[in-house]
Parts: C-alpha cells; structure tokens; sequence
C-alpha cells in the first residue's frame, strides 16, 4: 500500500516566499497534518486535499514528481493526430466502422487521461486529476484490443473458417466480453482509490488483476490465431492470400499485439507494491512503456487496419452491385 510522509508546518519568518517550513515523519500516506491549533491541516493526497507546490514538498504528492508538460502535451497530440486518422480511415472503409469507433474511443480515453497529467503538471496534489489519468490511462488500450480482436476474427472468416479450432464469432463473443470484464476491474479499482483516498489495498489488487486479466486474454486470443495462421499457411490457398498487403495487415496488427503486452506487463509490475512503489515515481518508465509503446501500437493499427486488407474486396463488390443494377436498368428499358 503507499505510504506517505506526514507533514508537519511551522510558522516561519526566514524565507518571505513560503507561509511554513516542512519537516517529515513516515506516515500512513492518507494521515493529515497539523499545522497548529488554529490552522487546518495540510493533506498530501485524497479527495480532501489541501496541498500545493507552494505549500508542500513534490515528495509528498503521489508519484513524487510533477508530471512533465512537453511530454503530455506531445501525447495529447499524437492522439489527436491518430483520432483523425482513424476517423478517415474509417470513413474511407465503411465496413470497417467498428473497428473505427473502438480506436476512436481509446483515442479520447487517451486524450482526456494525459489531459489529466497536464492538470497534474500545475498542481501534482490534485485529485481529481490523478483519479482522471489513472483510470483514462490505464483503460484505454482495452479499447484497442477490442477492435483487434474482431478484426481477426473476420480475418478468419475471409480466410477458411474451417480451420479454426473455435468457430470465428467465438473470438469476439468471448474475448470481447473479456476485454469488458478487464475494463469493469479497472474502473472498479480506480473509484475505490477515489472513495478510499487510495488507502485501499482491494482497490490496488483489482486494478491488477484487470490488468493482469488483459494479459492473459491477449495471450490466450495470440496463441488461437498464431495456430491458425500456422495451419492455413499449409494449405494450397496460401500463396495466393498472403501477399504482401495481407503480410504487412497481419504484420502491423502483431505489432499492436505485442505492444500492448509489454504496456500491461509493466503496468501490473508498476502497480504490484502499490502507489509507493519505487516504478511508480519514475516518469521515464511511464513515458517509455506506458506513453511511447501505445502510441506506437495505435500508430499500427493505422496500417494494419482492416480497410487495407479487405477493403479491395469491399470495393469490388460495389463496383460489382452498380454493375449489375446498371444492366437490370438496361434491361428493364429495353
């Protein structure tokens, strides 16, 4: 569980910038300080409370260090870029609209939870901020995951569904439910550290084991479609199915697979001695395996979007439609 410092203040005339001098003792990290009698007391982390930079030490926020400005910014960006990417693509490929709206989903999960850093950048005790980044943040990539999950499972379908071990509409009947569960677990254990002041060790422990869960369903969801790739590169159809385009789709959406795993499994390390772990404070982790590697998993979905693989297919069976009414009108003239 994290643990914090109390703070205790003083009054103090030497320096005219600050109204208390600080000293520390190890605490329970939700304990409030007494500054006197007759002055409230200043409290590090929770819904109540009342520190600032002005008033108390950045070691006594919850990550210990103020949240870097460039660096969210930069990603509020980025996925402001990719969310408009995602929606031409999407436009462009009308059958594709489902996975479209699942990349725009953890698209703003993914803006709204590093605007909450942004907020935390001015005030690092803000907890209304914190509780914003921790649960956009760390919920957003189930949205991703959701959309790759029915991607390949059409992917099956196009392919030779008679292949599968499971039947194709199982991949999202299951995994999708599943990704639903891992997000319920999440957003569960993020409003108990709300209500709780983030003392709450069941509130740590279901937030890892949603993450934990999302771990285990890419994996299981991996393994199913690698075997499948594997038996049907066996057969005469192959040759002519995976061409290029198809092997840089399958490629590129391995990629974001691979990406998001290695994002959750540092994120359940992260979390797995609490908010006063020592990765917790470390900013260049987060930015590295949590910022960087779903950026990178977004930007290839981008290319291993459903659209490149079959929106020939889509687009030849318009063109195929218009043909044939055309010739029923013809027809129908004559």
């Amino acid at each position: 569980m994290f643990r914090h410092n109390t703070i205790h203040t003083t009054t103090t005339t030497e320096n005219p910038h600050y109204h208390h001098s600080i000293s520390r003792e190890p605490q329970p990290f939700s304990s409030a300080s007494t500054m006197s009698s007759s002055e409230p007391p200043l409290i590090p982390f929770g819904p109540d409370s009342t520190c600032t930079l002005a008033l108390c030490p950045i070691t006594d926020s919850v990550y210990r260090y103020r949240p870097s400005l460039p660096a969210n910014s930069v990603f509020i960006a980025l996925y402001s870029l990719l969310l408009v990417a995602h929606l031409y693509l999407g436009h462009r490929w009308k059958g594709a609209r489902w996975f479209m709206w699942c990349m725009v989903a953890g698209c703003l999960d993914e803006i709204v939870g590093y605007a909450g850093r942004v907020m935390m950048w001015h005030n690092p005790f803000n907890f209304a901020a914190f509780m914003i980044q921790i649960v956009c943040v760390t919920t957003a990539p189930v949205f991703f995951c959701a959309g790759i999950y029915v991607t390949l499972a059409r992917t099956i379908n196009a392919f030779n569904p008679t292949l599968s071990r499971i039947q194709p509409s199982l991949f999202y009947k299951i995994f999708i439910p599943a990704d639903i569960v891992s997000l319920i677990l999440q957003g569960v254990g993020g409003g108990m550290s709300s209500s709780s002041s983030g003392r709450s060790q069941t509130a740590i422990d279901l937030a890892l084991a949603g993450l934990g869960f999302q771990v285990f369903t890419l994996v299981v969801f991996s393994a199913l479609f690698i075997d499948y790739l594997a038996r049907f590169a066996r057969t005469p159809a192959a040759k002519s199915v995976l061409d290029a385009r198809m092997k840089t789709f399958l490629g590129f959406l391995g990629l974001a697979i691979v990406l998001i795993l290695a994002r959750c499994a540092f994120r359940v390390d992260e979390l797995s001695e609490g908010y006063g772990g020592p990765l917790v404070a470390r900013e260049g982790l987060f930015i590295g395996l949590e910022g960087v590697l779903i950026v990178l998993a977004t930007l290839a979905l981008c290319v291993g979007h459903p659209g490149f693989a079959f929106g020939r297919v889509e687009r030849d069976k318009d063109i195929l439609s218009s043909a044939e009414s055309a010739t029923i009108v013809v027809t129908e003239k004559k």
